[in-house]
């Protein structure tokens, strides 16, 4: 039995728009507002993203946590904030639907710890689009 253990974990939170409410207009208002107070409290900021094929006005955010208890108390912190209240104030309206999920890395994952960092060559954090296209 290996004697890895992971050190991380990630929270994958997925929101759906409601129909009628421009992306662009969602999007504006997280980034401007509520992504610099998470990014201040929260720091394990993996990335943001919206769909282009599958269900529609979809946004998924990742952030990283060392664990649980990492986790919770980060956002006990946000949701004590000013700031994140002015922000959710604003885009929770916009919101239909959302769900969070906890994902640990496989032993073979590149995300493996805090702070994230590969030094496999053959992922997205040592990408290179010139060897890409060169095969």
């Amino acid at each position: 039995m290996s004697s890895w253990r992971y050190k991380i974990l990630v929270e994958q939170r997925t929101y759906n728009i409601k129909p009628g409410i421009p992306m662009k207009d969602f999007l504006d208002n997280y980034s401007s507002l509520g992504l610099p107070v998470q990014k201040r409290l929260l720091e394990g900021f993996l990335g943001y993203f919206t769909s282009e094929f599958g269900l529609q006005n979809q946004v998924v955010h990742l952030w990283a946590f060392t664990d649980l208890e990492d986790r919770r108390r980060r956002r006990q912190l946000l949701a004590e904030d000013a700031d994140w209240q002015a922000c959710i104030a604003i885009v929770r309206p916009m919101l239909d639907s959302q769900e969070s999920k906890i994902l640990y890395p496989t032993a073979f994952s590149p995300i493996g710890s805090l702070p994230v960092a590969s030094d496999d060559p053959l992922t997205a954090f040592n990408f290179s689009p010139a060897t890409a296209s060169a095969g």
